[in-house]
Order: C-alpha cells, then sequence, then structure tokens
C-alpha cells in the first residue's frame, strides 16, 4: 500500500547501526546509547532526548548528513512511502550558521533529487529545538527563511514541550511565514489542549501529534472545522508512554469527530516501529481498510508542503 508520512525526524530516523558504524569510523564511544541487542536505550521522554542528541552529536558535516538521508529515504521506500516531509535542523547541521547550513543544505538536495528518481519523493521541515530556548530558535528560522524553496518548504518546532510556551517563538513563526513555508508545531502530545491553542496561534495549519486534543471537545470541534491537520504518530505516543496501549490511543475517535489525521512513525529506530508496522496495527485493533488509509493519505496530501505540481501528483498516484 502507498504511503505519505508527514512527521519524520531526520536524525530520529538514524538506525543504530548506522550511528554506530559512523562512530567508529570517527573513533568516538557511543556504546553507552544502546542495550545489549544493539537498540537505543532510554527510560521516559527527557532520557529519550539526550540518547537523541548523542546520537545525533556523531553525525556531522555535509556528508553524513547526506549518506543519512539516503538510507532513511531507502527505509521510507521499502515500507511502501511515496512521499515523506523531514524535521532537519540546522542547529545540528551547522550549529545554526546560515553559510554552513547552505553547505548541509546542498548535500541533502542533491541526495534528494537522486533518491526522487529512485520513486521516493521528500521535502525539509526546518526544525527549531524548543529546549534550546527562543533566541536560539531565531536562528533556525533565519536558516529556513533564506533558504526558502525547493526542498525547504516548511517550519516547525520540536524539542521538550514542557519548555516555555510556544506563543515564546512567535517571532521565529513569523520569519518563517513571511518567507513562505508552511508552519507545524510539536503540540499536545505532553502539553495539554492549551498547548495547542497556543500552536494554531502562531499560524500553524498543522500540528505534530496533537492527539490530547480529544481532552477538549470544543478544541476538536475547532480542529474538525478548520480543517487542521495533525500528524499523528501512535507507535511513538505508546512507546514514550502517552498511552498504555494503542487501544486507549484517540486516533479513531477523532477521525470519527471530523479531524483530519495522517501516520507517521516520528522517529522510528527509538520506537521499534516501521510505517507498514504502524499500519498493519491501526488495522488490526481499530479495524482500519483501505477506506481508513486511502482517505488518510488524501488527507496528507492536502495538508503536504508541497508544490502545486507535486500535489496533483501525488492524487494520481491515489487516484
Amino acid at each position: 500500500m502507498k504511503k505519505l508520512e508527514l512527521h519524520l525526524h531526520l536524525e530520529g530516523a538514524a538506525p543504530p547501526a548506522f550511528v554506530r558504524d559512523l562512530a567508529a569510523r570517527k573513533s568516538e564511544d557511543v556504546g553507552g546509547i544502546f542495550d545489549e541487542r544493539g537498540n537505543y536505550a532510554y527510560r521516559g521522554f527527557d532520557e529519550f532526548l539526550q540518547v537523541y542528541e548523542a546520537a545525533t552529536s556523531v553525525i556531522r558535516g555535509p556528508e553524513d548528513y547526506a549518506r543519512l538521508l539516503e538510507v532513511v529515504l531507502e527505509n521510507c521506500a521499502e515500507n511502501g512511502v511515496i512521499y515523506a516531509e523531514l524535521f532537519v535542523s540546522p542547529e545540528f547541521c551547522g550549529g545554526g550558521d546560515l553559510a554552513a547550513w547552505r553547505e548541509y543544505l546542498h548535500a541533502m538536495t542533491e541526495m534528494a533529487a537522486k533518491m526522487r528518481g529512485q520513486g521516493i519523493d521528500s521535502r525539509a521541515i526546518l526544525t527549531s529545538i524548543r529546549h534550546f530556548g527562543p533566541e536560539r530558535s531565531k536562528t533556525t528560522a533565519i536558516c529556513a527563511a533564506e533558504t526558502a524553496g525547493g526542498w525547504v518548504t516548511g517550519f516547525g518546532m520540536g524539542g521538550a514541550e514542557g519548555v516555555g510556551r510556544a506563543t515564546d517563538y512567535a517571532w521565529s513563526f513569523d520569519c518563517a511565514r513571511e518567507a513562505g513555508l508552511g508552519l507545524t508545531c510539536h503540540a499536545g502530545e505532553w502539553g495539554g489542549p492549551d498547548s495547542i491553542r497556543d500552536a494554531l496561534s502562531l499560524g500553524c495549519t498543522r500540528i505534530g501529534h496533537g492527539v490530547r486534543a480529544i481532552e477538549d471537545n470544543a478544541l476538536v470541534d475547532r480542529l474538525a472545522e478548520d480543517g487542521i491537520t495533525l500528524e499523528v504518530c501512535p507507535g511513538s505516543n505508546i512507546a514514550l508512554g502517552v498511552y498504555s496501549r494503542l487501544r486507549d490511543h484517540p486516533i479513531a475517535k477523532l477521525i470519527e469527530r471530523g479531524v483530519r489525521v495522517t501516520v507517521s512513525t516520528d522517529d522510528p529506530p527509538f520506537f521499534h516501529t516501521t510505517m507498514r508496522q504502524e499500519y498493519d496495527a491501526l488495522a488490526r485493533v481499530f479495524d482500519f481498510a483501505e477506506p481508513e488509509f486511502d482517505r488518510i493519505a488524501h488527507w496528507a496530501i492536502d495538508a503536504a508542503f508541497c508544490d502545486d505540481d507535486t500535489r496533483a501528483r501525488l492524487r494520481k498516484e491515489f487516484s
């Protein structure tokens, strides 16, 4: 089954073997972030962020990132994904320096073009790191605005939702909006419904996760009426303990209430998931079948941060 994925962190999709090999070639010790089976090891969200940043620390330089993009998109294609939007942070690609970011971007854009020729299209959503603070977020927004167009089509914010409020980052979102970029923001995963309202006030047309909207009927109605799309990552939510089991996840209830949702893997090797596994689990637990998955795909096409020609081509894939 063909799929689209709108919520995928580039570094978070790095397979453990890729990170271990890179660390070995650079003679760097990152053994503490793996368990005895070679998987990423962490307990809880805060430790997850620490392991995530430790794994990312060995991925340095344009060539590393181009190779990582190739591996990640190959994995996407193996799971039936024909279009993916990846969260990429200039913080990790040159420390937020615009000149350095351009070098990283050039290498990744070339790789994205190569992979497009192999049947897997992609775009980049430049992402500020919330727990790095509003001032550092501005450097990412400037990188996004200065390199908008082509592969770079969106701006967003990830990181620890418990740090400040999304509205503290209004300058960054205004900067990205003025550059014509699509806007999304992680909210409603660990933060409650008010965190989603904050993200909406920034002009976001998509919300990363957003599942805790289900706790507020008025907010659910607003999302449905305004056509806001939620980038839902069920496997991630279960792995990090937002919900204890998939049966308790609100994705089906949100759809029933008229909210547009998409399905993504977030940081797949960290959560032991793939897009195929996400679809299989939804089919098994909620009896999703071709009509439900087709509707999710069309919602993803409508919400994608891409040009009209690409959107038209994707619609033909599902006609």
